[in-house]
Parts: C-alpha cells; sequence; structure tokens
C-alpha cells in the first residue's frame, strides 16, 4: 500500500481513505506538508492545524506520553503511513551471475574455436583421398576413432560450463554474504522513541507515524518529522539541497526535520510524520525508481548532465542500488560532499581530498597488466610458428598442392593449432588473482566480525595490514569509558575520595545537585545493573552518568529534581559543542529573573567565574590569581593522576535587569560562580597496554589525540605505554600545535609539519579540525622512506572529515554517532584498542595470503606456458591439452585461491615491519622460488616429454597424427605436472623463506580438504577420464612414479631456502607499487598519487583486451577502473567507476571490493569537473565498461 501511493501520483490517495480514516490527517496532507519549508510551513501548520500539537492529536499521539506501542495500533500506521523501509534493489540471479561469467573474452574464443572443431568433426568430405592430404588423416587405427574427433570440442565446451558455474556461484556466495552483512549492519542501527512515556531504542525500521522521536546531536535522522521541542537545533541538511550551511531549527521559525540529515548540534524531540518511501528520501528514491532496472538507463543520464541537485540525487540512488553504503544511510555521498568543501575552504587551491585506490589493487593491476601482456605474446607466437611450420612442411617440404576436399582437413589443423594458442592464453593469463583476493577479503571480513570488527569497506581490511600510524582517542578506546567521580573540590576544601554529604554545607549540596540534575541531557541516566551485583548500567553521555553517580553517591536522587522541572519549563540550552566545551541551561524564576547552571572543562568554565561558594556556602570573590593557584594546587594534581576535571558553575539573572540577549553567549557565559570542581576517573581498559607493545613491536606508532588536558592524557598515555619513560617525546596541546604548524598567515605549512608529528605522541585539547590536521599532515608527508598509512578512531559527528581522510578510519559502534560511523571504513563493535590490533594482523593476513597464491600460481603459469610453447614449437602438439589445461587452470586457480587465502593469521605476523606501500608483491625470496621451482618442473618435463618413454618403457606419444588415441607418455607428463603443482601448493604456505611449510596446516581445514580432493579428482581423470581429458589408465607403478616426483618439490624446496636471497641480486622484484620518479613531470600536481601509473598504460590502448581478457573485472575490480580525462583538471581529481561496469558488477563485484567508497559516492560526476562534454563522457566510460 506504501508503494502505491510511491507510485502513483498523490491523487490517488483519495482511494486509501479508508485506512486514512482512523487518522485526522492523511498521508497526502503530510507528504504536501512536508515539501513545505521554513516559514511556509509554520503557516501552514498554523492555519490547518493550529500547531504541532495539533498535528499530534490527529495523529492520536501524545508529545509527552508518546504512542502506546499495542501491536494493533502500529499495524494500523503501518497500513495508513508505510513503513520506514526502502526496499533495496533485488539481487541478481544466479542466471544473471552466469550470463556475466560468459562475457569474458577468452572463453568466448574457446567456445567458438570448441564449436568450429565440432563442426568440422562431423563434416567428412566426400570422396577426397585421404592419402592426397598427405599424413594428416594418418594413423587412425579404425573408423570408430575418427568418429571421436568431436569428444574433443565437447570437452573443452563443458569444461568452459565448470569455471562459468565455478566463477558465477563465486560471486552469488559472495553477494549473499554481503547481504547479510548489511542486513546485520541495518538491525544494529537504533533509534530513540518516546512509548508509553518510557524512552526506548527500537530499530529504525520499526519507527512508524506519529511516534515522538528524541534526537541529539550526532543523529542521523532516519524519518521525516515535525519538531515538538528543540534546544539549540543545527541540521546539516546538505545530503537533500546541496547547501552546505548548518541549518537552525526551532518551533517558531522553521520545524520540519528531514530524513538522511544530520544533527550537528543540539537536541530535541519530533512527531514523525513520514517515513520509508512517502519520507523526503524515499521519495527521491520514487523519483529514480530505486530497484527499478530499466529506471537504471535514467539514473545514468542524470548522473553525467543533471544539474548539481540532481546528481546528488543521483548519487545517493546509486549508493542503495548498488548496495555499498551499509548503515542505512544513502548520504555517506553528500555528507563526504560537504566536508571536503569545509575542508577546502581554509586552504587556497581546490584540492579535493579522496583516498587513492588500495596499495594491493594498485600493485596487482600493474602485475596483471604485465602477465597480460607476456601471455597474450606468447600465445599469439605459438599459433603463428605451428601455422608456419605446418604450411611449410605440407606444402614446401612435401611439396604438395592445396586441393579442395583437403580443405576442411586442414582447417581443422589450423583449428587445433588456434585452441592450442587459446589454452597457453588461458594458462598465463592469471584470472584466480581476483578470485583469491576476493575469497581472502571475504573470509577475512567474516572472521573479523568475531573479532569486533565490522568491516564497511573491504579494501580497509587489507590497508590496516600496512598501517604505519594509529591516532587514537582516549575516551572509550583506551579507557573504559566508565566514569566515576573520585575526586571533590568544594567549599575550599580538597577531597581526595567522594566525600559524605554531611560535611557540605546543605545550601552548597542543594545547589550542586540541582546544577547537576537539571543541567544534563535527560536522556542520560543511571539504571540498576542488568545482573545481580552488577554494576550500575550508565545510559547515555558518559561524563554525565559521572556527575549524576556523585550525585547518587552524595545520597540524593536526581529524578525528581527533573520530573519537578521537565524539559519543557527549560527556558534556553546551549548544548555542548567541541567548540564551547560547556553547557549550560536557563531557568526562568517565580519573580521573573533567570537562573543559568553550567558545567565544562574546568580550564575553560573557571575563566568565567568571578566567585566561588566558600566553607559557609557563600560567594566570594574569586580572582585570576586565586584561579592560577586553584590550578596549581587543585587542578594539575588531578589531572597528573589522569582524572579529567569538570567545573560546575550557576549565575543568577536578577529580575530588576530585565531579560538578557540570550544570544550573545560571551556576555551570559560570564560572571559566573564556581560550586564544584570534580575529577573524574576513566580507568585505562586493562588489555590495552599489552595491545600497544604489540603495535610497537609490529613497526606502528600510537599517537594519542584527545579533548582533555594536557596533564590528563599525559598521565593515561605513560599507563598506555604510549608514552615511555626516558624518551623524547612531544606532548602538544591544540593551541601550541596550531602555533609551531602554521606561518603568519595562519596557514598551515607541510615543512613545519614535518618537523613535529615524527615526535608527537600526544595531542591534547585538540579540537576536530587539529585531528585532520594532524592527519593529513602525515598522509600528505614525504619524511622518511614511505608514505605514511594512517588508521584514525573517532566516535563524534566532527570526527567525520579525520575519519575519511585516514587510510583507515575506526568509529565506535557504542558510543559513535550515526555521523562517525558513515565516514568510517570499520567499525568496531566494542568500542576497544585490541580490536584494532586484530584488525592489523587481519590486514596483514590478507597480503601475505595473496602474496602466497602469487607465488604458487606464477610458478605453474612458468612453466605451463614454457611447455605449451617449447611443446608446440618442436612437437607440433602441445603437450597438455587445451581440456587438461583448463583442468590445470581450475585447480590452480580456483581451489588454490580457496586453499591459500583462508590461512588463518598468527600472532607471528605482527613481528615483523609494515611493509609499506612501495614494497613490490613479488619479494626476491618469492621470486627466488618461483624461478626455483619452475626450474625443477621443466627440467622434469621436458625429460619426460623428450626421454620418458624409454624411461618407463613405452611407446613415445610426439608427432601423433590428428584424432589420434591419447597415449601413455602424454598421460604421464600431464599427471607429472599436477602431481608437482600439488605438492608445490604446500610449498607456497611460507613466503618468507621459512623452512617448516607444514606448520599450522591441521589449522586450515579449508587447505587440506582442497589438496586431498584434487588430489582424488586427479586420479579419477587420469583413471577414468579416457578421450575427453587425453587420458589412458596408468598402472600403479606408474603413479607411484609421478607421486614420488611430486613429493621432489617438497624436497627440491628445502634446497632452494636453503640459498640465501641476498646472493641473488639479480632477482629481479615485480608488482611494485608506483614510484613518484616514474610519474612525468607535469603530473605531480596536486594529488599525484591518484593517478596510478597501470592505468595510464592501460589508457594507451589496450583497455579493451586486458579488460576482457581479465575475468578481473567480473571477480572484483580489482583493476579499478581506467577511464578516460582521469589527469584533465589535477584538482578535479576523482575517480568514477565507469557506468556500465558499475551496473554489470554492481553486487557481485563492487559490493565485495568498492576499492574506495568514494568512487561510489563521489561519483559527482567526473566528466563536469574535467570539462568533458557529457556525451563523450559518457561514451568513454561506456567502452571502459564493457
Amino acid at each position: 500500500m506504501a508503494n502505491n501511493t510511491a507510485d502513483h501520483p498523490p491523487g490517488n490517495s483519495t482511494a486509501e481513505g479508508g485506512h486514512d480514516g482512523d487518522f485526522g490527517i492523511s498521508m497526502t496532507d503530510l507528504r504536501s506538508l512536508m515539501e513545505l519549508r521554513s516559514g511556509e510551513a509554520v503557516n501552514k501548520i498554523r492555519d490547518s492545524y493550529g500547531d504541532v500539537q495539533g498535528i499530534c492529536r490527529r495523529l492520536k499521539t501524545s508529545p509527552i506520553e508518546g504512542l502506546s506501542g499495542n501491536p494493533v495500533d502500529l499495524e494500523k500506521r503501518h497500513t495508513a503511513f508505510g513503513k520506514n523501509f526502502i526496499p533495496p534493489k533485488k539481487p541478481k540471479t544466479f542466471l544473471q551471475l552466469v550470463w556475466e561469467a560468459l562475457q569474458d573474452v577468452t572463453l568466448i574464443i574457446l567456445e567458438i574455436a570448441a564449436i568450429i572443431s565440432l563442426g568440422l568433426s562431423f563434416y567428412h568430405p566426400p570422396g577426397g583421398d585421404s592419402e592426397a592430404c598427405g599424413q594428416v588423416a594418418g594413423g587412425v587405427e579404425d573408423e570408430g576413432e575418427a568418429q571421436a574427433g568431436w569428444i574433443e570440442g565437447a570437452a573443452i565446451l563443458f569444461s568452459v560450463i565448470i569455471v562459468v558455474l565455478v566463477t558465477a556461484f563465486n560471486d552469488w556466495s559472495k553477494e549473499k554474504q554481503f547481504r547479510g552483512l548489511q542486513s546485520r549492519i541495518e538491525q544494529e542501527q537504533k533509534f530513540t522513541v518516546i512509548r508509553k512515556g518510557q524512552v526506548i531504542q527500537i530499530p529504525v525500521a520499526e519507527i512508524v507515524v506519529g511516534d515522538i522521536a528524541q534526537i541529539k546531536y550526532g543523529d542521523l535522522l532516519p524519518a521525516d518529522g515535525i519538531l515538538i521541542q528543540g534546544n539549540d537545533l543545527k541540521i546539516d541538511e546538505s545530503s537533500l539541497t546541496g547547501e552546505s550551511d548548518q541549518v537552525r531549527k526551532s518551533m517558531e521559525k522553521d520545524p520540519m526535520l528531514l530524513s538522511g540529515t544530520h544533527v550537528m548540534e543540539g537536541s530535541g524531540r519530533m512527531v514523525v510524520s513520514a517515513v520509508g518511501l512517502n519520507s523526503q528520501t524515499g521519495i527521491i528514491f520514487t523519483l529514480l525508481g530505486a530497484g527499478e532496472n530499466d529506471e537504471e538507463k535514467k539514473v545514468k543520464k542524470s548522473k553525467k548532465q543533471g544539474p548539481p541537485e540532481n546528481r546528488n540525487k543521483a548519487k545517493t540512488q546509486d549508493g542503495i542500488a548498488l548496495e555499498i553504503q551499509p548503515l542505512k544511510s544513502e548520504e555517506a555521498a553528500e555528507s563526504e560532499e560537504k566536508e571536503e568543501k569545509e575542508e577546502a575552504k581554509p586552504v587556497k587551491k581546490v584540492n579535493v581530498t579522496k583516498k587513492e585506490k588500495s596499495v594491493l589493487q594498485g600493485k596487482l593491476t600493474r602485475l596483471a597488466v604485465q602477465i597480460g601482456k607476456a601471455g597474450l605474446i606468447m600465445s599469439a607466437v605459438t599459433v603463428i610458428i605451428l601455422i608456419l611450420y605446418f604450411v611449410i612442411d605440407t606444402f614446401a617440404v612435401q611439396g604438395r598442392s592445396w586441393v579442395a576436399e583437403c580443405t576442411p582437413i586442414y582447417i581443422q589443423y589450423f583449428v587445433k593449432f588456434f585452441i592450442i594458442g587459446v589454452t597457453v592464453l588461458v594458462v598465463a593469463v592469471p584470472e584466480g588473482l581476483p578470485l583469491a583476493v576476493t575469497i581472502s577479503l571475504a573470509y577475512s571480513v567474516k572472521k573479523m566480525m568475531k573479532d569486533n570488527n565490522l568491516v564497511r569497506h573491504l579494501d580497509a581490511c587489507e590497508t590496516m595490514g600496512n598501517a604505519t600510524a594509529i591516532c587514537s582517542d582516549k575516551t572509550g578506546t583506551l579507557t573504559m569509558n566508565r566514569m566515576t567521580v573520585v575526586q571533590a573540590y568544594i567549599g575550599d576544601t580538597h577531597y581526595k575520595t567522594v566525600p559524605e554529604p554531611d560535611v557540605i554545607k546543605p545550601e552548597t549540596l542543594e545547589t550542586l545537585v540541582n546544577s547537576i540534575s537539571i543541567n544534563s541531557a535527560y536522556t542520560t541516566k543511571i539504571l540498576p545493573p542488568e545482573k545481580e551485583g552488577g554494576l550500575p548500567r550508565h545510559v547515555g553521555n558518559k561524563t554525565e552518568c559521572a556527575l549524576l553517580g556523585l550525585v547518587l553517591d552524595l545520597k540524593r536522587d536526581y529524578q525528581p529534581i527533573r520530573e519537578e522541572i521537565p524539559e519543557e519549563k527549560m527556558y534556553k540550552v546551549y548544548t555542548f559543542n567541541s567548540s564551547r566545551k560547556s553547557m549550560s541551561t536557563v531557568l526562568k524564576n517565580a519573580d521573573g529573573g533567570f537562573r543559568m547552571y553550567s558545567k565544562g572543562a574546568s580550564e575553560i568554565v573557571l575563566r568565567k567565574c568571578s566567585r566561588i561558594l566558600d566553607a559557609q556556602g557563600q560567594p566570594r570573590v574569586f580572582k585570576p590569581k586565586d584561579r592560577d593557584e586553584m590550578v596549581r594546587k587543585v587542578i594539575e594534581p588531578m589531572a597528573c593522576d589522569g582524572l579529567r576535571t569538570i567545573c560546575v558553575a550557576y549565575r543568577d539573572f536578577p529580575a530588576e535587569a530585565g531579560e538578557p540577549n540570550w544570544d550573545n553567549e560571551n556576555d551570559i557565559l560570564n560572571e559566573l560562580v564556581c560550586i564544584a570542581v570534580v575529577g573524574i576517573e576513566d580507568p585505562v581498559r586493562p588489555e590495552v597496554p599489552e595491545a600497544i607493545a604489540k603495535c610497537q613491536r609490529a613497526g606502528i606508532t600510537v599517537r594519542m589525540v584527545t579533548g582533555d588536558n594536557i596533564n590528563t592524557a599525559r598521565a593515561i598515555a605513560t599507563k598506555c605505554g604510549i608514552l615511555l619513560p626516558g624518551e623524547d617525546f612531544l606532548c602538544l596541546e591544540g593551541k601550541e600545535f596550531n602555533q609551531q604548524i602554521r606561518n603568519d598567515k595562519g596557514e598551515v605549512e607541510q615543512e613545519r609539519l614535518d618537523k613535529v608529528w615524527p615526535k608527537l605522541r600526544v595531542l591534547a585539547r585538540s579540537s576536530p579540525t587539529d585531528k585532520h590536521t594532524l592527519v593529513k599532515g602525515i598522509i600528505d608527508s614525504t619524511v622518511g622512506e614511505t608514505r605514511q598509512v594512517v588508521a584514525v578512531t573517532g566516535d563524534g559527528t566532527n570526527d567525520g572529515p579525520a575519519l575519511k581522510k585516514a587510510d583507515v578510519g575506526f568509529a565506535m559502534g557504542i558510543a559513535g554517532t550515526d555521523v562517525a560511523k558513515e565516514a568510517s571504513d570499520i567499525i568496531l563493535t566494542d568500542d576497544n584498542f585490541t580490536s584494532i590490533v586484530k584488525a592489523v594482523m587481519w590486514g596483514r593476513n590478507v597480503y601475505d595470503s595473496i602474496s602466497k597464491f602469487l607465488q604458487f600460481q606464477l610458478t605453474v603459469n612458468v612453466v605451463a606456458v614454457i611447455v605449451a610453447f617449447t611443446g608446440a614449437c618442436i612437437t607440433q602438439d602441445s603437450p597438455l591439452k587445451a581440456v587438461q589445461m583448463l583442468w590445470v587452470n581450475l585447480i590452480m586457480d580456483t581451489l588454490a585461491s580457496l586453499a591459500l587465502a583462508t590461512e588463518p593469521p598468527t600472532e607471528s605476523l605482527l613481528l615483523r615491519k609494515p611493509y609499506g606501500r612501495d614494497k613490490p608483491l613479488i619479494s626476491r625470496t618469492m621470486m627466488k622460488n618461483i624461478l626455483g621451482h619452475a626450474v625443477y618442473q621443466l627440467v622434469i618435463i621436458f625429460t619426460l616429454l623428450f626421454a620418458g618413454e624409454n624411461f618407463f618403457d613405452i611407446d613415445s606419444g610426439r608427432n601423433a597424427p590428428l584424432h589420434s588415441p591419447p597415449s601413455e607418455h602424454y598421460t604421464i607428463v600431464f599427471n607429472v605436472f599436477v602431481m608437482m603443482q600439488l605438492f608445490n601448493e604446500i610449498n607456497a604456505r611460507k613466503i618468507h623463506g621459512e623452512r617448516n611449510v607444514f606448520e599450522g596446516v591441521y589449522r586450515n581445514p579449508i587447505f587440506c580438504s582442497v589438496v586431498l580432493g584434487t588430489f582424488a579428482l586427479q586420479i579419477i581423470i587420469v583413471q577414468f577420464g579416457g578421450k575427453p581429458f587425453s587420458c589412458t589408465a596408468l598402472t600403479i607403478d606408474q603413479w607411484l612414479w609421478c607421486v614420488f616426483i611430486g613429493v621432489g618439490e617438497l624436497l627440491w624446496g628445502q634446497l632452494i631456502s636453503a640459498i640465501p636471497t641476498h646472493h641473488l641480486k639479480f632477482l629481479k622484484e615485480a608488482g611494485h607499487g608506483i614510484t613518484k620518479e616514474e610519474i612525468p613531470e607535469e603530473e605531480l600536481t596536486e594529488g599525484a598519487d591518484e593517478i596510478d601509473h597501470a592505468e595510464m598504460e592501460l589508457r594507451r590502448g589496450q583497455i579493451l583486451w586486458f579488460r576482457g581478457l581479465n575475468r578481473i573485472q567480473t571477480q572484483m575490480d580489482v583493476v579499478y577502473t581506467f577511464q578516460t580525462g582521469q589527469a584533465a583538471v589535477p584538482g578535479a581529481l576523482r575517480r568514477q567507476p565507469s557506468v556500465v561496469s558499475q551496473h554489470n558488477d554492481a553486487s557481485a563485484a563492487k559490493t565485495l571490493s568498492s576499492p574506495t567508497h568514494v568512487g561510489l559516492s563521489s561519483s559527482s560526476s567526473l566528466t563536469n569537473s574535467a570539462g568533458a562534454p557529457p556525451a563523450a563522457a559518457a561514451a568513454s566510460s561506456s567502452t571502459a565498461g564493457n
């Protein structure tokens, strides 16, 4: 029903009048009301409904008590107004995935060749004397064998089908996994509503029209609503309007709150007026046809040509259609854009910050290009040599003439040569690479869930392995975020423990208790423990919980005070934000005067105090020198114990003086009377010091960035082990940090920053901008051999820019606001620093898994290509047949990637330094292994090929005529080849030259089952494969020899690892990242590292064949797009996945590897910024896609 209304013009909703009849207002009325803004909306509400209360009455809800929560009522509301759910795009069916897998060029070539071969095998030339055609048909024992010519073609087709099904199944399971992750993230997103007078949290999808929702700083609004009561509310509506200025919301001026917007400041309550497809975000989706395929083309158009606003919408649409924005927000795109605008303001250049392609992907792209080129050349040469040899031999040497009858037979030969060439290509191109990456990442992500890491962007997991620096928050990450007041300074006395209530003057106590109870968010509460004997539960802001805990320790209760003064009675509230660092609440007294309660960071609030309550409870003058003494005697000692100090104060405005100007904050927050200063302890998590020590051993620098004062920060950093005694490190306050890094004009200078950050360990009293400056400075720095890879943790709304700028952003799952989660790559579900260390371990493991697979895969490729090539040139026939090659390819690619990519990580991964961005994928040690094993395998294979018949005393299989039966000789060659690969797979488990390759093998059941399974299948293929696999059954002796030669691989591996690598200087490394020197001068402008060199190579014309050749495109975007025009405007370097491929791989590929989430969200039309005409851009991106 909700859908009907969404799909038809609103006029139709009269039809549903029956449903809406129960409520005094229909969905159409609400929809038209929500389309109005500010003044218009206020007038409309006043004219039609009297006031917001009138709307609440018509929606049968109470602004104070909320809904009853009665299931019948909720169901009625669902029927009348729809559910708060925007249906995602339908996943691709298995058949669609099969169809996509079939698009692979190599497979298409094979299919065509196989079909031609099939057709020719059924065509027998009439009466053509076979003798006339030379030895072509000679040697066929009997008619039956000649009839079996079709088998090879059929077998090739069959193996192509297997490969396609495996690929499609992988994609499908990947998609399924991702959707599972998606729904888990969505279920975890809850929102606070009031039902039956109780404040409860419910999943976002269960919100109904008429609910009273509580909104606070950092929320992402889940539905449209109308404000009932607000304090100092500011909303960032850029996701819908594109305007980056924050909008003030108030009952009088602009009460309309829209779904998908972010609360940047303040708090309040709203009545929900539209949900799901009827909310503003939902309406945009409906316009864009969310989940309807026929609309996709329009979306593409709007993406290219629309005015800015449509572009925003198109982005939004894409976000959901591709299902890559976990956390139900489609606005990541826009919030990001806004942050970029903000970042760009102070800087003169228009430098759009954007994460680069992940390190691994850059390296893999280059490697794949190189291998692809080599394979293509080899296969072309093979075909040319075969054809030339045949033509010269038949027509020149034997001097025959081309006879019409013989044409089909000759063509059959040519087709056979062509198939051999394609086979060489199939083996040369490592299409298992993307699969290995995908499997490894998917496996890691699944396992990381158990380690409390919820990965939102797959490549974050791999980037984490390269991390060299972690900038961590203090509260909640390094500490337990369970705050308690342990010291207090009240009435001229410094109490080292919480005092008994009777030692404090009753008037002072009264003021203190009132101040704490009233001047705090009413959502903050202390609830009884869940389990008997447990600790009381802290709900809401943890610092406020500590203060409320103090009230309870003083044997008083805050609840009755709050009931006496509900939020409606508060005259004005200045909510806490990062610039104020304090919170104040104003009450109107009976005599017409006002009283304001304040609390905040002690050094800030004390500066505003001109009096203080003495031991008698009377205010006495508090001069600057008294303040300095207090800082020295009270605040610093508390801070040195690692306590956070909070000052509680009040101020009276007498009635005679009239009402002050509340907007002039500086005058209001002044002349305060200090009631007390309390020291709040937040104990360090017991497991953190050990985790930080692990990081330091692993070559990762941990820095603490906190809003606390410097003494507290230093004390906690020492407890954690971030600061080690006797070492030369910097601890700076935000102000001092800024003085050191900015020049006279106030601009940040990289050279100055480079002097500071290497030694900086603690940044205290820092603002979010400082955090962002630090992260950006470390990332952009060129000091040191390699570029730093920085991880950042954050929980507040204002941490968004820093989380986005960092290579990996961690948001807190418990304490984090929606905005922070939205900007992050990984969500820590337990807010614990140790989980970050686990993420590092998994990241390094991904990198190693891929290197293991590469080492194995490349050995196979080198050997198979050389064997096929030389064999073909010398014996006119590849020793390894097409079908056998496909089988080798299947085990080596698909199964091996499964086996090697799922190795569980070990603690030993944390004992080495990070690889860094330009460490090659294939180290010297690996190159030594690859070449060493290739030599062994080639020697064995060629020995068997040219002398095997004597050794095993069998007939030679060389120079067999067309369609002759499979020989024992070639079967043995094939079998030995596979056995050597199997045992080499065990060698590949270690890439750093370790001796014991079996270490921990039982910890990886997948590996064991793959190796044994492959072995079993090989036995079946050889013994029963027959003609399709060109095999004959072998005797037990021959089998034992094959296995023995295979085991030789393990012994040979020991021999290779005994050769010290450092003597082998001639070995080249491969798969480097990009170094700065390789980039032509004119491109070294802003964001030079954004232009990936592999992509530039590709752009020079190999786009088409390379894209096709590699199933890399469909498997996942390891080759992460090369669209045109990238270098056109250096400032506007934004990468946008080519639209077509986006829709092809939308779910399968992207979901898993959305290599930079920015790629999707900020597709804000590269074309417009690069100044290319939209049509051209559209064309170019579609060529890249296909």
